[in-house]
């Protein structure tokens, strides 16, 4: 048989249930420090030597959206200065269509194609160099 000391006399659940009861656990010990990586310098190469030379940097999947800043002003300049955006992205998009990666035409996080993201970088860099405005949303217009 239970005595009242057996219950938490906050909230009336058992001593062996209860939070109050129960003392809190130990915090968990510290991991041990992993001791610190040593790096090397590699030999200068010696001609006619056998070490490999180091890869050469990866290709890029998709355009950069500086290679698209020259095309979307000259569209612009085709258009007469100013156009609807997504009159300069067809007109791009024609205008580079042999000319994109394999990347450009998947979809990115957005659901846009990525070539059309990257043209939208464009517009923004040229903008925040001066030389095109937004005089109304959905409108690109050169300075």
């Amino acid at each position: 048989m239970s005595t009242i000391d057996d219950y938490c006399e906050h909230c009336d659940l058992p001593l062996s249930t209860c939070v109050h009861g129960n003392p809190p656990a130990p915090p968990p010990e510290p991991a041990p420090k992993a001791s610190p990586v040593r790096t090397t310098r590699a030999a200068p190469r010696v001609p006619g030597s056998s070490a490999k030379p180091p890869p050469p940097p990866r290709a890029r999947r998709h355009t950069p959206a500086a290679d698209l800043e020259p095309h979307v002003l000259a569209v612009l300049e085709d258009l007469g200065g100013e156009a609807p955006a997504e009159d300069v992205m067809v007109a791009v998009g024609e205008r580079l269509a042999d000319v994109f990666r394999p990347g450009d035409q998947e979809k990115g996080p957005t659901g846009e194609l990525r070539w059309r993201t990257a043209c939208r970088t464009a517009r923004k860099n040229l903008a925040d160099q001066g030389l095109l405005v937004a005089p109304s949303p959905g409108v690109w217009r050169l300075t």
